[in-house]
């Protein structure tokens, strides 16, 4: 950060290529399978087994809300589209900060950046730990709440033990992902499985029509459109996968081909889903539970019903995996970019994994569980996080049209990022309009992202001594986590010219 932005091979640097570093690069380990657990396993989360209630709640009525995940599916399906066409027109890793650096410059991706840096990842991942260790020590406590320094340590157990996976092996990361992937869809297959036999036994009260769309309060529209955003966050982590393209077997292949699977694949879930529970509870019920998935298990499950909660575990266990794969992966890649301390960016030399951006990401994870306001952080940045996406989306016609001739593996119609823009926009005018405080919050901390940019990264020219300094703690790092700089830029040029030349040949 201090070096100022993209200068990998300057002389005195302590990351000079050498040959040592030169055959050290992030390896090609992620298939298909894993590509799709990425997807999977970062959407679903803990909340459609402990509380899928907000859209029911302010759809008012079954028939709406079912129609709601139908439509946010599809929205994301749309979205998940258009970054497929960027994640191939620009190979990199990182996501939606690559792009928006590409295409609106080094300032607007650093505040993407900055946000995901300060409060978005670490609080997610914090809020999923936390979870997670809940479900675990709550057979502990079935008579009351589990202590919180319990469940902050057994929380922080968690994110070292999948640091440490994370760090020691890339396959073992995307293993892990795949079969607690696995787990919580075989979870909720077995919750769909049960919607079905209650529908054959007759108990689909609140799917006919006619009860359907009765609503238990009066529809409005100011909370349809919130129904609408809160479906809209259901889906979040679609993006995800485009974080680590560069680790992506094929990736011109396996980007849509996981995204064509994946998307489809969690909205059926989330759909079926809420309809299964319907069979089982009423509007009412649901919205009164805390813990859906449990109340369920114990309603239709019978001795069985331990499984909803391990479930959850399970669940969270695995999200907490892939939100630190992927995280540590934007970390690295702007660090790569000269965003972030150099030392980000390098990667083990026998493992191949980027332990200086998991270790970062970790720790900043364990500071957030010592806070007591998570989740006021994560609703002042969760309007943040949605607006880089519609900027990430106006990005591709934005690059449409500056560079034309752009090699494009994948090319999408024009439409279709016009149509995700404009959902987009009506769910940010109404963010606006219905929670200012909170928006003028999160916008006001992302903000401060400005001054730490031209402190950083804009000034190139910093004080010998600190350059120094820099330079020293840098070589420390180095030493300690046995990292060094890899060689991405020739592979990267190597792979874009073979992509010419077959499309040349095509043509």
């Amino acid at each position: 950060m201090g070096d100022g932005p993209r200068q990998r091979g300057s002389p005195g640097s302590p990351t000079d290529p050498s040959k040592e570093s030169s055959a050290v690069a992030l390896k090609k380990e992620i298939g298909l399978v894993s590509a799709c657990g990425i997807i999977v396993g970062n959407i679903i989360g803990s909340g459609i087994f402990v509380s899928p209630k907000g859209v029911l709640e302010n759809a008012s009525s079954v028939g709406l809300a079912l129609i709601i995940w139908i439509t946010t599916g599809i929205i994301t399906a749309i979205g998940a589209l258009c970054y497929a066409e960027l994640g191939v027109t620009i190979p990199k890793s990182g996501g939606d900060y690559s792009y928006v650096k590409d295409i609106f410059g080094s300032l607007a991706g650093f505040l993407r950046l900055w946000i995901a840096l300060l409060v978005i990842y670490p609080t997610n991942q914090a809020v999923i730990a936390l979870t997670f260790s809940n479900y675990v020590l709550q057979p502990l406590y079935p008579s009351c709440f589990a202590p919180e320094s319990g469940l902050r340590l057994l929380a922080a157990v968690c994110l070292l033990l999948l640091t440490w996976v994370n760090c020691f092996s890339v396959r073992w990361a995307t293993r892990v992902q795949d079969i607690f992937t696995a787990g919580k869809l075989l979870a909720l297959g077995l919750i769909i499985i049960m919607g079905i036999v209650q529908i054959c036994k007759g108990h689909f009260y609140w799917l006919e029509p006619a009860h359907a769309f009765e609503p238990f309060q009066e529809y409005d529209v100011g909370r349809i459109a919130l129904a609408f955003l809160q479906g809209s966050f259901a889906y979040g982590g679609w993006n995800f996968l485009n974080y680590v393209t560069e680790e992506l077997i094929d990736p011109h292949k396996n980007l849509p081909r996981a995204i064509f699977i994946s998307i489809p694949l969690v909205t059926f879930v989330y759909v079926f889903a809420n309809v299964a529970y319907v069979t089982a509870m009423s509007p009412n019920e649901l919205l009164a539970s805390n813990a859906v998935a449990v109340i369920f298990g114990e309603k239709l499950l019978g001795v069985m019903s331990w499984i909803m909660p391990i479930s959850v575990a399970l669940s969270t266990f695995g999200g907490v995996n892939g939100s630190l794969f992927t995280s540590s992966r934007l970390f690295f890649a702007g660090a790569r970019e000269g965003h972030l301390p150099r030392l980000l960016a390098m990667i083990h030399v026998n493992r191949f994994t980027p332990i200086p951006a998991l270790l970062f990401t970790c720790i900043s994870t364990l500071l957030m569980l010592c806070t007591s306001d998570i989740y006021t952080l994560i609703n002042y940045v969760g309007f943040i996080n949605y607006l880089f996406y519609g900027v990430t989306v106006a990005g591709q016609i934005v690059l449409r049209i500056k560079k034309p001739d752009l090699y494009r593996p994948i090319k999408v119609s024009l439409a279709w990022p016009v149509i995700y823009l404009l959902f987009w926009a009506f769910l940010l005018i109404f963010s606006l309009y219905s929670e200012p405080m909170v928006c003028g919050i999160g916008l006001a901390i992302m903000l401060t992202g400005i001054p730490v940019y031209f402190a950083g990264v804009y000034w190139e020219n910093k004080p010998k001594r600190f350059s120094s300094f820099v330079a020293k703690m840098t070589r420390l790092g180095q030493k300690l986590c046995l990292v060094v700089y890899p060689a991405e830029d020739k592979r990267r040029e190597d792979e874009d010219e073979e992509n010419r030349e077959e499309a040349e040949e095509k043509i």
